[in-house]
């Protein structure tokens, strides 16, 4: 089988950077102490393999990792997101595992919340989370009413395991940038690494291992290893089309209740 090939995203990235910074080529090449034509070329692609040395100027220059200027499209991110990395919060480097957040925007920039349904989660899990064609291709929605300070995502989820969600409920969850910030017992949807499902759960982290509890008593809690997880998505909020099945609903709604609040 083929593997697909990474595309570069350090020219374009570049070039991205010093013009939103209104700097010119000049500037730019004689801070770093290099000649314009060679930051021309590195931005037009002309040149294929930069000194090592020039990844780490550039990157320390702006203050955003070697990883996210060469695979990220930062000019497709959300205006959010690029303030976080210019004041050198890069958040695509933290927790567990280097990850790289894909995302897609609208006409406007701002972030769509993709949702990614059932027949697509082999995909995702399989390298489709951080691949920015994948996450173009999966459906999108504008959301009302959500928080402006983050990224969403909604995750369908089967079986019982976590009544009274429903099974077959669509739970919007939001990208935990960095694991070490989880409180006990957080509800999350976390993808799992290899053709392992998305399992929602509350999740504590404990050393190199995450703790996984089910909300249903018959499930018994489990623990995965910090390095078999992709992505973590804490609970925000769910959908579903069906009435929790309980024989008191105020215990139903004192359940989601502590569960909206865990979530917070």
């Amino acid at each position: 089988m083929e593997k697909k090939q990474q595309k570069i995203f350090f020219g374009t990235n570049l070039k991205f950077l010093r013009e939103r910074k209104k700097i010119s080529q000049e500037a730019l090449a004689g801070q770093l102490g290099i000649t314009r034509a060679k930051l021309a070329a590195i931005e037009s692609g002309q040149t294929k393999a930069p000194q090592p040395e020039d990844y780490l100027n550039f990157s320390a220059f702006f203050r955003i990792s070697v990883d996210t200027l060469l695979k990220v499209d930062l000019t497709t991110i959300g205006e959010l997101k690029l303030r976080e990395l210019e004041a050198g919060n890069d958040v695509y480097i933290k927790g567990g595992n280097l990850r790289v957040l894909a995302i897609s925007v609208d006409k406007s920039n701002n972030e769509n919340v993709e949702y990614v349904p059932v027949k697509a989660k082999a995909g995702y899990a399989s390298g489709g989370y951080s691949d920015p064609e994948y996450i173009a291709g999966l459906p999108k929605f504008s959301m009302p009413n959500l928080p402006r300070n983050g990224t969403f995502r909604i995750f369908p989820i089967t079986g019982d395991s976590m009544l009274p969600i429903p099974d077959g409920s669509e739970v919007t969850g939001k990208f935990v940038e960095d694991w070490r910030t989880l409180k006990p017992d957080t509800p999350c949807i976390v993808i799992l690494n290899g053709n392992q499902d998305f399992v929602f759960k509350l999740v504590t982290l404990a050393g190199d291992l995450f703790r996984l509890r089910s909300l249903n008593p018959l499930y018994a809690p489990y623990e995965v290893p910090v390095s078999e997880v992709l992505e973590i998505w804490s609970f925000h909020s769910f959908i579903s089309r069906e009435m929790p099945q309980h024989t008191d609903l105020s215990v139903v709604l004192n359940e989601i209740r502590k569960l909206r609040f865990a979530g917070n």
